[in-house]
């Protein structure tokens, strides 16, 4: 398979409309697997997340770790930070659930940036004052513990494991409260096409439903008679909305 075009800004906001279950769904069909982040949940409900992925990885503290992790300026969560915007995810990966990739003061500088948002498989800090950073955070907890006496930051932007899934840079990020799933750039405008057709399969069934109380089993999951109804609502212009 050729490596994959970046994602435009146009597939990327369509895939941000659709909810993350249908997003699954979409990968699904074509026997990708299902790439929902484990663990990541929205710290504050409610919000909504999409853009393409900068990722970060930890790894455990060791005395040589440190010693030879870049500097100040230099880290790699602050390097990583400055190749985040409105259309970006930073993707952190860190070595336990519990662990802090940071709070506060670090993350101000995303909010300065204005980004996507920001997701790990680990935990964050100072959570009363990232509610006001206006960035959605998706993390397994909160945490009060520090991160760098148990991990460091080490990598970026390269193919990274958070939370059981495979994330490389430019991969689509998409939350809500159902969870985080990540879209491979190389399959985002298939999934788009998958995804925002199942979504109006199921608006239709649902009207049905409404209009025909009965069981959901006739048409979910989707059969012969789905497909059939499908096309009857669209040759009668109600297949949207």
């Amino acid at each position: 398979m050729a490596t994959a075009k970046a994602i435009s800004d146009e597939t990327l906001a369509k895939l941000g409309e659709l909810p993350t279950q249908t997003l699954i769904d979409g990968l699904w069909v074509d026997n990708w697997p299902q790439s929902m982040i484990h663990g990541a949940r929205p710290i504050f409900p409610g919000q909504k997340m999409v853009g393409r992925a900068v990722t970060l990885r930890f790894v455990y503290h060791r005395p040589d770790i440190l010693a030879d992790k870049p500097k100040a300026e230099d880290s790699p969560e602050y390097v990583a930070f400055e190749l985040c915007g409105p259309n970006e995810v930073l993707v952190a990966s860190a070595v336990g659930p519990w662990e802090s990739i940071g709070g506060d003061i670090k993350f101000y500088r995303l909010a300065q940036l204005k980004v996507g948002g920001l997701v790990t498989d680990g935990s964050v800090r100072d959570t009363a004052e990232l509610k006001d950073y206006g960035f959605p955070v998706f993390a397994h907890s909160s945490t009060a513990k520090q991160g760098p006496a148990v991990m460091q930051p080490w990598a970026v932007n390269e193919v990274i494991s958070c939370g059981g899934v495979v994330v490389r840079p430019g991969d689509a990020i998409i939350g809500d409260d159902d969870g985080v799933v990540v879209v491979p750039a190389v399959m985002a405008e298939r999934v788009l096409e998958i995804a925002a057709e199942r979504e109006e399969v199921e608006q239709v069934i649902k009207k049905e439903l409404r209009k025909n109380p009965g069981s959901p089993g006739k048409y979910y999951p989707f059969n012969d008679a789905t497909w059939k109804l499908f096309e009857e609502y669209k040759s009668r212009g109600e297949a949207r909305g």
